[in-house]
């Protein structure tokens, strides 16, 4: 096997692993953490893609969400891989947004980060394949994630339907191009041309008409610090609105950005997204 297991606990009948492997994507080692429910020894099951935000690793979601019981009840995998390359040799910054911890699912095209930084392609294509061939998941994908992660997941999806069915999100950074944590990231991995920065925005996507026949889920905290500032959620909601995509933005009155209001809300998440997967 690629995976090398890391380690292993039972929880509600299924498995919690932490793998490591060697990516081309990235070139180097990632790791992933993995939710295998019990109903993955006898059958393949579908996944969700766990895309986190930043400064988290792979184990930030496993540990304070609480995933696994709807997860094992409904009979769906996690897949939570870090946030970005890292090790020595892997390029960083001393600031907590940007560099390692930082990798914004895209594919960073300015040295020195073009030779690690290429988290897009490693969701998109390296880590489905990998988890596919090499656990009992059956190719139905979702994808959801929060903050960083859910500007991750909005992107991924509506660029790769073909791969991901169903898409949610949990304070999603929805116009990166235009706050402060997007702008650094992006004129960082990307450069100065602001027009390459539009394929990672979701909201500037939508408008290009990169849209879905499938509602996409999202929930807000209207207690979030970040809202004003770096979230803006009400851009993603008029250009859903213009373009005729389909959204339920829940803006959850006296929540947080912490992992208090996931794991509030993130069983209904579950629930979504099986729908979404196991519709005949």
């Amino acid at each position: 096997m690629k995976l090398q297991q890391v380690s292993a606990v039972k929880m509600f009948d299924g498995m919690q692993y932490v793998y490591q492997h060697e990516s081309e994507s990235v070139n180097g080692k990632m790791n992933v953490a993995v939710y295998m429910p019990p109903q993955a020894e006898s059958t393949a099951v579908p996944a969700l893609l766990w895309l986190s935000g930043l400064t988290c690793t792979e184990q930030n979601f496993i540990t304070k969400a609480g995933a696994q019981r709807a997860a094992a009840d409904l009979g769906m995998a996690i897949i939570a891989p870090d946030t970005s390359p890292r090790g020595e040799g892997v390029a960083n910054d001393e600031a907590y947004d940007l560099g390692q911890g930082a990798g914004f699912y895209l594919n960073a095209t300015q040295e020195p980060w073009a030779n690690h930084f290429q988290m897009y392609d490693y969701v998109v294509n390296e880590l489905p394949e990998l988890i596919e061939a090499e656990l009992a998941v059956d190719g139905r994908w979702g994808i959801s994630g929060h903050s960083m992660g859910g500007h991750g997941a909005l992107t991924v999806y509506l660029k790769n339907q073909q791969r991901f069915s169903s898409c949610s999100a949990f304070s999603p950074i929805v116009a990166p191009a235009q706050v402060p944590w997007g702008q650094k990231a992006f004129g960082t991995y990307l450069g100065d041309d602001e027009s390459t920065w539009q394929q990672y925005d979701a909201t500037a996507l939508v408008l290009a008409g990169q849209t879905s026949d499938s509602e996409i889920l999202i929930d807000q905290g209207k207690a979030d610090d970040f809202l004003a500032d770096q979230l803006k959620t009400e851009l993603f909601a008029d250009a859903c609105f213009r373009a005729g995509q389909k959204v339920n933005i829940r803006m959850q009155a006296g929540y947080d950005h912490s992992y208090y209001f996931i794991s509030s809300f993130i069983d209904e998440h579950m629930a979504f997204h099986y729908q979404n997967l196991t519709v005949s």
